[in-house]
């Protein structure tokens, strides 16, 4: 048995206490994992490895949490996160766990929310969003749902309004080339694209003649 002798905040981290054992420095601890001890408190060495144990998941908690708090994040993210710092592998799925209980980590929510900011800042296609998805680690169903109600004849029109300025003053072939490729990289089909073209075209000539 080992007898707490000190316990200090640390003053860089000061939501971590270090823990001293028999007037020895011994581990750091997350706060609220030492919450409950005090000094004089004798500690066994299950005990020991109990606690570091629970420091071990809160760090990799913290981590990921301030990981998603710059942007949604979506599970297979949070999980290759965590992987890259090394967290053990047995406690990335308590900590996954963790963040789904408490809202902060929801692929369903995550999806659709991908494919609505591309809507309003960057119009794809669905076969770009399907891909840009599956790179995120989304699974196929979710996927499916996200892109159930998107209208693609919208998004490639909305996509070609933004690119109709630098194609002013072209002739039909050369403005329906650059047009349809780059409508064609965002992932829209070829149908969709020839009716965009045209109906481009048409709008760009009859604003010319107003």
């Amino acid at each position: 048995m080992a007898t707490i002798t000190a316990l200090t905040q640390q003053k860089r981290s000061p939501n971590r206490v270090n823990v001293y054992l028999d007037g020895e420095y011994a581990f750091p601890l997350a706060k609220i994992v030492a919450a409950w001890l005090k000094i004089g408190q004798e500690l066994s060495p299950e005990k020991i490895a109990e606690l570091q144990a629970k420091d071990g998941h809160e760090a990799a908690l913290q981590r990921a949490v301030n990981f998603i708090s710059y942007r949604p994040r979506s599970t297979a993210e949070v999980r290759r996160n965590l992987e890259k710092y090394d967290v053990p592998e047995d406690i990335i799925p308590a900590v996954i766990e963790r963040l789904q209980a408490n809202g902060l980590l929801d692929d369903a929510d995550f999806a659709r929310r991908w494919v609505e900011d591309r809507a309003a800042f960057k119009p794809r296609g669905a076969r770009a969003l399907r891909m840009e998805l599956r790179l995120k680690g989304m699974p196929d169903a979710l996927i499916d749902e996200a892109l159930q109600d998107i209208d693609e004849y919208q998004l490639a029109s909305q996509a070609a309004e933004r690119k109709l300025r630098q194609l002013h003053g072209l002739d039909w072939d050369t403005f329906r080339n650059k047009l349809g490729a780059h409508l064609g990289r965002r992932g829209f089909g070829y149908d969709i694209v020839a009716d965009v073209c045209r109906e481009a075209w048409q709008r760009a000539h009859s604003q010319e003649t107003r």
